[in-house]
């Protein structure tokens, strides 16, 4: 086989795997973005019943995604997964998600992942530290806002719903 042929298959490989491995991280980043209806028995574990907690349930439709292969090709320290999702309440769309997870280690991978909520009354950011393979649900820490969220504090409990869905319980003080 000419060396050019075995390039042009590394290469290959290498992007497929790429690919593989940025899907399975985007699955576990998405964690911050989108919006479903949790059954009460997922959150059950969850001091929701504090006084001055507030509880919203959304389900997140993601509408787009993309890599961004910075630095060394293939995953690499730097590379991000961006990813949008409508967000809706009750079979209703409500609003709209973006998140952008950054790779700060690739072996075992984690990322520092930034995601923000827009809402009619205004909106809210969190963040988290996710590392792979991420477990079945993640709480992301709600870092502050705007409009009725500008006072925000709490968490976001997000859980995989399939490929392109999340389920979102956010337990929100203002």
């Amino acid at each position: 086989m000419k060396i050019n042929e075995r390039i042009s298959q590394m290469l290959k490989i290498i992007k497929t795997s790429k690919t593989r491995y940025l899907s399975a991280a985007a699955g576990a980043a998405v964690v911050l973005a989108g919006t479903a209806a949790l059954a009460p028995s997922a959150s059950a574990d969850v001091p929701a019943a504090k006084h001055g907690v507030q509880t919203i349930e959304l389900v997140g439709k993601q509408t787009s995604a993309g890599e961004v292969d910075l630095g060394e090709p293939g995953v690499s320290v730097g590379d991000q997964r961006v990813v949008h999702e409508d967000l809706y309440r009750d079979g209703k769309k409500v609003g709209d998600h973006s998140t952008v997870c950054t790779f700060t280690r690739v072996s075992p991978a984690a990322l520092q992942c930034v995601g923000t909520f827009a809402l009619p009354e205004g909106q809210f950011a969190a963040q988290s530290l996710l590392h792979l393979p991420a477990p079945a649900s993640v709480d992301v820490g709600i870092t502050g806002g705007s409009g009725d969220y500008r006072t925000a504090r709490g968490f976001i409990r997000t859980v995989p719903a399939g490929e392109t869905e999340r389920h979102f319980t956010v337990y929100l003080q203002r």
